[in-house]
């Protein structure tokens, strides 16, 4: 009896250690962001529209047509006038770049934002145990995260990943590595550095399809440093509760969405077919399916399951529905039972708008998507880091607050991930924000562009001296 009494302990006390063990390997498993420092290039570089359409001009391969409809792009687009462009263009030379005028440009990024990152946390570039690059346009050699390690002089046992043509999606992409790495080593510092480059990526021709993406990018990147060190959870700013990558490449239509070509005349550019916005919604709708259950709280997945069941029973709703429904359908759910604030990706007006009205979300939840795409526009897949600066420098984000990262890219994929608020982020102690220079600006009263009001023409008014003006100029 007492040989029986002992070996159950025995037994006990060894379930109760591997459940324990695999519990503490759990934590130390977790994924935190301990800071990230986006960049604010300097003034020399801000460009406004006004600058924009000099740049257009100086194209001489468009014509009126193509000039107004890049001038409309732009004017419609909610990008503001104080957003940013490689020093080339204001050199003139958009047409003719240099390797060198792409390098300088990715140089004058990391070199800003990582030294400010390391300073302020105390650390050294030997301290980082894994490095992580995303610039979806550029790859030289060696890569630009060699050239990052060169400059810093990081350890050589440094583990290192240079990802290129993940589009704007990329900067989720990046975390879903880091987050495997930590699942296997422990007491890790990782930095990911995401931006992209935009020197080389001028396309000079009149095609439509490809003419457009010069209007809606602008420079920009952010250096994120990430650990899973039970040590400094407490330091950390947000912990990483979930991710969901979604790839349609399989899918002709959407894997040729968003693609870089060659125009006819072999001029190359970024082609976006008519079928991007229904490879949007359908890569955003298959995300959701897998996302949702993992963030939302069984209440609200019964109701909607329950309001489902009830539409079937009832027969199917008429089909009258508006332009944008058709383009991004509502998706029936309350995703702020789960979810407290919303990054989302400032693809321009009309990205914000869908993913607006598919969730059903409030001017109050759309407006730091709104805000970044005015102040700094689409700066690809750093743009997400931008939208959430704007939320802690607008002191929203609360201990305990779930924040919703929602991100699409070329291939066509969509990639989104939930961020828990670890502790009450002031912008007081976020020195680093860059949004603190101007946050008391924002929101504007208005945020319409004044080219509206100062060009009839662009409103399609039938103007023939401002038409026969723009054709003698061109």
């Amino acid at each position: 009896m007492d040989l029986l009494c002992i070996l159950s302990s025995l037994l006990i006390s060894y379930l109760i250690f591997k459940i324990w063990k695999r519990i503490d390997s759990k934590r130390d498993q977790s994924c935190y962001i301990l800071d990230y420092q986006c960049h604010k290039p300097s003034d020399d570089r801000m460009v406004s529209t006004q600058f924009s359409g000099e740049i257009i001009l100086r194209n001489k391969h468009l014509r009126l047509n193509e000039y107004k409809f890049l001038l409309k792009a732009i004017v419609s687009s909610g990008i503001g006038e104080q957003t940013y462009a490689p020093r080339l263009f204001f050199e003139g030379r958009e047409e003719c770049p240099t390797q060198q005028d792409a390098l300088s440009e990715m140089e004058e990024f990391y070199i800003d934002t990582i030294k400010k990152l390391l300073e302020r946390n105390k650390l050294s570039p030997t301290d980082i145990d894994v490095l992580v690059v995303n610039v979806a346009m550029l790859n030289t050699t060696p890569s630009l995260s060699a050239r990052i390690i060169n400059h810093y002089k990081m350890r050589e046992d440094i583990k290192v990943f240079n990802l290129t043509a993940m589009g704007c999606s990329a900067s989720v992409i990046s975390v879903d590595i880091v987050k495997n790495i930590f699942k296997t080593y422990k007491n890790k510092l990782a930095l990911v550095v995401t931006s992209e480059s935009l020197s080389q990526n001028w396309y000079s021709g009149n095609n439509r399809s490809m003419i457009l993406a010069n209007c809606l990018f602008r420079s920009g990147g952010c250096a994120v440093l990430l650990t899973n060190k039970r040590s400094l959870s407490g330091k950390a700013m947000f912990k990483l509760k979930c991710l969901v990558r979604t790839h349609h490449g399989a899918r002709e239509d959407s894997y040729n969405a968003c693609v870089q070509k060659e125009d006819e005349l072999g001029r190359v550019g970024i082609h976006l077919d008519k079928t991007l916005p229904k490879a949007a919604t359908r890569a955003f709708v298959d995300n959701l399916k897998v996302i949702t259950p993992k963030i939302l709280p069984v209440t609200e997945l019964f109701r909607f399951m329950l309001s489902l069941l009830l539409k079937k029973l009832r027969g199917n709703p008429s089909k009258g529905s508006t332009a944008v429904a058709q383009a991004a359908p509502k998706a029936g759910i309350n995703f702020k039972t789960g979810i407290d604030h919303f990054c989302i990706h400032t693809g321009g007006k009309a990205v914000i708008d869908a993913i607006g009205y598919s969730l059903d979300l409030s001017e109050y939840d759309l407006e730091p998507a709104r805000m970044t795409l005015h102040r700094f526009g689409n700066t690809s897949a750093s743009s997400l880091w931008y939208v959430l600066g704007y939320m802690e420098a607008k002191k929203r984000l609360r201990r305990g607050d779930r924040v919703f990262m929602i991100s699409f890219g070329a291939g066509f994929k969509c990639n989104s991930c939930v961020w828990e608020v670890v502790r009450d982020l002031n912008v007081g102690e976020s020195l680093g924000n860059v949004w603190n220079h101007c946050i008391d600006q924002y929101p504007p009263q208005s945020i319409v562009n004044p080219f509206l009001e100062k060009y009839g023409w662009i409103r399609e008014e039938d103007d023939h001296d401002t038409f026969k003006i723009r054709e003698e100029a061109m």
